[in-house]
């Protein structure tokens, strides 16, 4: 092989390796709007077979997978076994498939939008502990877009970084924590694009040194009865190393009805174990109580005791059975009759209170009644009244007397009288009646007295008091409002 062939031939083989390494093989896949993303499929098959399959990618629509090419949009560009969004943007999200003769493979991207107030976005990002003097390091590395990034910078809590440097390389203090953000910088058909890559950097303490905690108050008085059986529960945060366990010795040896069950330890921080073990006390008879059971914690930061000590409950009177059932019984009957009553009393609500009307002689309507009648009267300017068999009833007496005492007496209201129906009797009106002017008793007709334009409304009208009529003003103001209900 020729020398100049070797820098060569190891740059497509680190192309390959790198290549490799970016295939896409998550399902569910997260893109930041506004930055360039792929989709890239890595396909097993021989390299004689792959090139005579035609390749095809789809996004699956609610009508039907639809085929991508490259007029789809000037922002997807297809390089076989890749699909490019330059960039990606909200309406890209959903299903795409890769097809590829028997090969196939689908994927769910979800775009979500850009934050406009920093310049990372908080669901994309890596969280990372590092321990206090330990080597920090980020590494600004792109497996696709690394040979296309013509610059790259690095931000912390989105302001530059005075040391550019790649990687940045420190011992971690307290003061390094914050979200470290990775920009490459990107050209394509003359554009300016970035995408983003950010950690968030934890600095925790030398975890060795971590104190036990044992948790829950320091002395525990628990009340039990004798021949019962009772647990008792002791947990601690730990180190990895540390350990925990209970002391039960006696002077005479260990109670034979007192087993210490196993350590459980569950990781729930960088450098911190939660560890729970239980002591199980059978049959408690009077020799373990008033004794100190003590559950310690123990790791290279120090040593943490609890202690636990069982007292008798106090005996309780127990109430005598006949009194207890009869006392049941009773709860029981009185709670239903009281159910009953509340269900006759929703049910035949309205009866009830017509019965007690009817027993305590109320009548609301003969209070305030007469008041209103004859303050109506007084504000009225026109008293119409409708002459008819049904209408003449004692019910409205006085409503008509009132309201000709007003017309002839006080000169206040002018009379309208209707004759409704043909009426054979006049004997039950006020005498006053026939002094009225005999154009204002008006005859209604059925059949020539319907149409708004008829005699008989026409009559009424000029009867009715006259009402001004305002000048006119501009179009819009005399447009009709129209009222919706």
């Amino acid at each position: 092989m020729h020398c100049r062939e070797i820098p060569l031939t190891l740059w497509v083989l680190m192309f390959i390796s790198t290549s490799e390494e970016t295939c896409t093989s998550r399902l569910h896949i997260t893109a930041v709007e506004g930055e360039p993303f792929y989709l890239k499929y890595c396909s097993s098959s021989p390299e004689h077979e792959k090139k005579k399959t035609t390749i095809k990618w789809y996004k699956n629509e609610s009508h039907g997978p639809v085929d991508l090419n490259l007029s789809s949009s000037p922002r997807i560009l297809l390089r076989d076994y890749v699909l490019e969004f330059w960039p990606a943007e909200l309406i890209d999200s959903g299903s795409y498939s890769f097809q590829m003769g028997n090969d196939t493979h689908d994927w769910k991207l979800n775009v979500i939008p850009r934050s406009k107030h920093s310049c990372f976005t908080e669901k994309l990002v890596m969280s990372k502990a590092v321990e206090v003097k330990k080597s920090l390091q980020i590494a600004c590395e792109h497996s696709y877009y690394q040979q296309l990034a013509n610059r790259t910078v690095l931000y912390k809590n989105c302001e530059k970084m005075e040391n550019n440097q790649n990687p940045f390389l420190k011992n971690a203090e307290f003061k390094d924590q914050g979200y470290y953000t990775c920009v490459f910088f990107l050209h394509h058909n003359g554009k300016l694009f970035n995408v983003t890559k950010t950690f968030n950097i934890t600095v925790v303490g030398d975890r060795s040194n971590i104190l036990p905690v044992l948790l829950g108050p320091k002395i525990n008085e628990v009340k039990v009865e004798l021949g019962k059986d009772i647990e008792l529960n002791c947990s601690a945060l730990l180190n990895e190393k540390g350990v925990i366990y209970w002391n039960t010795w006696r002077k005479n040896g260990k109670d034979p009805n007192v087993h210490e069950g196993e350590v459980t330890r569950i990781r729930i921080s960088e450098g911190k174990w939660l560890a729970s073990t239980i002591l199980r006390i059978e049959n408690i008879n009077t020799r373990n109580l008033d004794f100190l059971y003590n559950c310690t914690a123990v790791n290279e930061g120090g040593i943490d005791t609890k202690s636990f000590i069982l007292l008798r409950k106090e005996d309780v009177v127990d109430i005598p059975g006949h009194v207890f059932t009869g006392g049941m019984i009773a709860a029981v009957v009185v709670s239903v009759v009281a159910v009953c009553l509340v269900t006759v009393g929703v049910i035949y609500r309205v009866d009830l209170v017509l019965f007690y009307r009817h027993f305590m002689g109320r009548d609301e309507t003969l209070t305030a009644v007469v008041d209103e009648i004859h303050s109506l009267i007084e504000k009225s300017r026109r008293l119409i009244i409708v002459l008819s068999q049904s209408y003449m009833s004692s019910e409205v007496r006085y409503e008509l007397e009132s309201g000709l005492h007003e017309a002839l007496v006080e000169r206040k209201i002018k009379i309208i009288l209707i004759e409704f129906t043909p009426v054979g009797d006049f004997g039950f009106l006020p005498q006053s009646l026939n002094l009225l002017q005999s154009h204002r008793v008006l005859k209604w007709k059925a059949d020539e007295s319907l149409s708004y334009n008829s005699r008989f409304w026409k009559n009424l009208l000029y009867l009715m008091p006259a009402k001004a009529v305002k000048p006119c003003r501009d179009e819009s103001e005399v447009l009709p409002v129209l009222l919706q209900s």
